[in-house]
């Protein structure tokens, strides 16, 4: 008798084997669900170009580091709200001492987004199909990051604004060059 998995846990699994692509995990997951439905799940690949998600992400990485560092310094003024704000954001020199481990996680999430991009690409201009993506990342990050932030850090409502125009703005580039390095494998 075979165990009921739940259906989260078979997407898991299947980009897993993506990621791998090892034969013997993917013929024991096919025989793991093997009776209950899933093993068409799982023999029906998605075909990723992992060379094209890496450089989609390393380009994302970049393209959301210089959006960013250009946007404190083109727009003074979203740099001198967050000045505002001594006991909630750290200083420059503060920063500097925690960048390499957030920019270890950066580009650990922009990897997760290259990936989701290649998961859901469905054809069509590169260009149009991040830039869509990153708006709706950008959406993402409005509602779960900044919204979220002016609930519960005791920031104002300007630099709330102000962040949700950077930071979707900087979505929607990271998407645009994700969308127009990714090229799905052949």
């Amino acid at each position: 008798m075979n165990a009921l998995i739940d259906p989260g846990w078979q997407y898991l699994i299947l980009l897993l084997t993506i990621f791998l692509d090892c034969q013997d995990l993917d013929s024991y997951i096919t025989g793991l669900f093997a009776g209950n439905g899933a093993s068409s799940f799982v023999s029906e690949r998605i075909a990723v170009n992992i060379t094209r998600v890496a450089l989609a992400t390393l380009g994302g990485f970049v393209a959301y580091f210089v959006f960013g560092g250009l946007s404190f310094t083109l727009v003074p003024s979203l740099r001198n709200e967050f000045l505002k704000y001594p006991a909630v954001y750290r200083t420059q020199e503060g920063i500097k001492s925690t960048m390499p481990f957030g920019m270890a996680a950066m580009l650990l999430a922009i990897l997760a987004l290259a990936v989701m991009y290649a998961l859901m690409y469905q054809g069509g201009s590169g260009a149009v199909e991040g830039a869509r993506f990153g708006a709706l990342i950008g959406v993402f990050a409005f509602g779960a990051f900044v919204v979220h932030n002016y609930v519960n850090l005791n920031i104002g409502l300007k630099l709330t604004m102000q962040q949700a125009v950077a930071y979707f703005l900087e979505w929607v580039i990271t998407g645009l060059v994700i969308g127009l390095i990714y090229r799905p494998a052949r």
